[in-house]
């Protein structure tokens, strides 16, 4: 068994399939189905259930999948690190944001690419939850997140706070927590996430009950419903600021303190790339 098998068999296991694997690792299907054939009678088991031409990881499979992947990427870890050259004007850059954007995020991205053109992006976007273990599998080298976030074995570098608004439909002027209790609401995250718990926390304190009616992870339908006259919402100022709308009121929330924290993340005790390096000094700069 070697790096190379190793990376043969990544490959068809999220792929699924031998031929769409063949297709992405630029080879023939015939040669790559007898490298798993001779990986799967070195190791002595089965690693995939065969459906058609659809192919799942047996138990054992999964195990060699978790193992491989982070030999793998601590191999192109180790590469990077030595081969890393002209001051992180090359190599690979691999970025998680979260799913309720930074605003402005697009235009670091562009700042950063005129900067350093020869730097290849690859940018993931989910919740924060997701990316944390993202960062941790080493899929991606760091990501943005929102707190509250179980950030164990991360290194959190805090950037900015940022407070929430409520957005509605019908014109208002002002708004206590109070009075949004008695409102249903739509809220922009789903439960145990970091906005939601931010929200509900922010209830609590003042013993209020959160009118929740609906919840929503994607801001462009969240806005719609809420244009729609389905519910309000309460959103951090970087969502109105990406997915605002002229139709819509947005106010802050009076007497509450209710705030959005955001941060970058990377895996502690852990090399962090030049690049990566560079583009949070840009980020802290502009």
């Amino acid at each position: 068994m070697d790096i190379k098998q190793l990376r043969y068999f990544i490959a068809i296991a999220e792929e699924k399939n031998i031929t769409a694997a063949a297709s992405r690792l630029h080879m023939s299907q015939p040669p790559l189905s007898m490298q798993l054939k001779q990986l799967e009678s070195e190791l002595g088991v089965k690693l995939f259930d065969r459906s058609g031409k659809r192919m799942e990881l047996t138990d054992k499979g999964e195990v060699l999948y978790k193992k491989a992947l982070h030999l793998v990427n601590n191999l192109e870890e180790i590469k990077n690190e030595i081969q890393e050259t002209e001051q992180g004007k090359k190599g690979v850059l691999a970025l998680g944001i979260n799913t309720l954007s930074l605003s402005g995020f697009s235009e670091v991205l562009q700042s950063f690419h005129k900067k350093y053109p020869s730097v290849s992006l690859k940018i993931v976007q989910n919740d924060s939850n997701y990316l944390a273990e993202m960062v941790k599998t080493r899929a991606i080298e760091m990501a943005f997140v929102r707190l509250p976030l179980e950030h164990h074995g991360l290194i959190y570098q805090h950037l900015m706070n940022e407070p929430f608004y409520f957005v509605t439909d019908k014109e208002t002027s002002t708004i206590s927590l109070e009075e949004v209790s008695q409102i249903p609401l739509i809220i922009p995250s789903t439960e145990g996430l970091g906005i939601y718990s931010t929200i509900l926390e922010a209830f609590t304190k003042q013993n209020l009950q959160l009118n929740k009616m609906a919840e929503c992870s994607d801001m462009n339908t969240l806005m719609d419903l809420v244009k729609g006259g389905i519910g309000a919402t309460i959103v951090p100022k970087s969502v109105l600021d990406v997915y605002g709308d002229k139709q819509l009121c947005s106010i802050p929330i009076c007497n509450t303190n209710m705030a959005s924290s955001l941060g970058v993340i990377w895996l502690e005790n852990h090399y962090v790339s030049t690049p990566a390096k560079k583009f949070i000094r840009l980020l802290k700069e502009l």
